[in-house]
């Protein structure tokens, strides 16, 4: 009945110069629900977030609010009605205290006018407790960790006094066990009488906290199901539009020759005696929990930090590698977990970050052809499939997958024989995700050796031919043959069990 809805979006159209950016979208969200909202990046999950929060005003449809139909002129309409959106990259100002973050906009001040910053102060640590945190409220924001911030951030939002929160992917960049934490704090929020909507890319995000799920598809309501009633396979294809029979494209591929491995990596605190190899064509994948020491292990590989103990061997023969450049020029490529601080310039186009690494292949006596190095990073992001209108345009524009297949052509641009790929998916959504397996899937049956970091398991058994388990920065475990393998042995290896 109309009554169980607290917010009901109907016929909603947005258009920006010659772009439907939502078309006639429909939602309905119930008093103290998590409702998970999913589709692909472009599908106008964005926009829809900007039309509730009053930053946005559609074309066409209304907005019913506890029954009422609203207009949002500003987002302090919005706010006014207990509205408030918490974003995967938040406006956070690190410079400030948690305090000041909570409060900025809406202090609290004495009756002249001054902030009142003894009750901010008491208020903002009343509220982070009650979220279960021991965040102090005078720390610097920016000495926090990314999962910390998000708990500012909820925190913030219940200061205005929202009763709808719209949480746009919270969990994209944290740990499994900031993940739950996270869980946490949202059920206790919708326990609380808060209804939430939430936006994420990941099933287990909708199973562990949704009860429906509603997908956009090119800009259009596609449909809402509860959670129960809908498989895996049903809900990619409304998805994506297409059924996904093959979500992990691997080839059949007869490896080659060992062409890398690590002997004896050790750096104290952080791993020791790590030892594997890879072959032509094959993919191995590196899992383990958080912690287990992964990515430090590829660092020291490819010389962003440097290790205590042990040896590098590049096609059998001995390879010392004291810096990131060693390592390229050896045939050595590493596509990094962070895509924005560690892979790509945002500000900069799409052509100068696929050949940013390489310039001196277009260069003579100094002199740069801009013609051939445009030509080159054109065919590279064809090559990827990338999503634009061209290799001028700005990487901060583009969608999370089609930034992470600009890093993965930067990457081809090199000339390699070894590539690690570090979380490659993480953050994309699923007909991206397909996509980026398909390249790696591609690029083992090139001959390349593929080293591929990850903590998805359906991932890892979906694309591995080798899995390397790794517990508190040792080997646990090596499966030789990934397709006789499970979750529960994965884990169990994880864990040492």
């Amino acid at each position: 009945m109309a009554e169980d809805y607290i917010l009901q979006l109907k016929g909603i159209t947005k258009i920006f110069p010659g772009v439907k950016a939502l078309d006639n979208v429909q939602f309905e969200l119930k008093k103290g629900e998590i409702h998970a909202l999913m589709g692909e990046n472009g599908a106008g999950k964005s926009t829809f977030i900007k039309v509730i929060t009053g930053v946005h005003a559609p074309e066409e449809g209304e907005i019913v609010l506890r029954g009422k139909k609203v207009v949002f002129k500003n987002p302090q309409d919005a706010q006014k009605e207990s509205i408030a959106a918490i974003y995967q990259h938040g406006t956070v100002y690190n410079q400030l205290s948690v305090t000041e973050n909570i409060y900025i906009g809406h202090e609290k001040l004495y009756k002249v006018g001054m902030i009142n910053w003894g009750q901010m102060h008491k208020d903002a640590e009343a509220l982070l407790r009650s979220l279960g945190s021991d965040i102090d409220p005078r720390s610097s924001m920016g000495n926090l960790t990314i999962a910390e911030q998000q708990i500012v951030e909820i925190a913030k939002a219940i200061s205005t006094g929202a009763r709808i929160i719209i949480m746009d992917e919270p969990t994209a960049a944290l740990s499994k066990r900031e993940c739950e934490e996270l869980y946490r704090i949202t059920e206790q929020l919708r326990d609380e009488g808060c209804s939430i909507i939430f936006i994420s890319h990941r099933f287990e995000d909708m199973y562990r906290l949704a009860s429906r799920v509603t997908v956009f598809r090119d800009s259009q309501y596609i449909g809402t199901w509860g959670v129960n009633d809908i498989s895996n396979e049903v809900l990619i294809s409304k998805m994506v539009g297409r059924e996904i029979t093959e979500i992990y494209p691997k080839q059949k591929i007869e490896f080659g020759d060992e062409i890398f491995k690590i002997e004896g990596f050790s750096k104290t605190g952080y791993y020791k005696d790590v030892t594997f190899s890879v072959r032509q064509g094959e993919i191995l994948a590196m899992t383990g929990l958080v912690g287990a020491g992964r990515t430090e292990v590829c660092h020291g590989i490819f010389g962003i930090e440097k290790i205590d103990e042990g040896q590098i061997y590049l096609e059998g023969k001995p390879l010392k590698v004291k810096c990131p450049l060693d390592a390229m020029n050896a045939g050595i490529g590493y596509l990094p977990e962070d895509r924005h601080k560690q892979g790509l310039i945002l500000d900069w186009g799409i052509g100068d970050n696929i050949t940013l690494s390489t310039l001196e292949m277009f260069s003579k006596n100094t002199i740069l052809n801009r013609k051939a190095e445009r030509q080159r990073s054109k065919e590279l992001a064809e090559k990827v499939k990338t999503k634009a209108l061209s290799v001028f345009d700005k990487v901060s524009k583009l969608s999370g997958g089609n930034q992470q297949k600009v890093v993965v052509a930067k990457v081809l641009n090199l000339d390699l024989k070894v590539i690690i790929l570090d979380e490659p998916t993480k953050g994309v959504d699923v007909g991206a995700k397909a996509q980026i397996y398909d390249i790696m899937s591609q690029l083992a049956a090139s001959g390349y050796g593929v080293i591929m970091i990850s903590s998805e398991m359906p991932e890892v058994l979906g694309m591995a031919d080798r899995i390397v388990v790794m517990k508190e920065g040792r080997v646990s475990k090596i499966f030789d043959d990934a397709k006789n393998v499970t979750q529960e042995q994965i884990l169990e290896a994880a864990m040492n069990i």
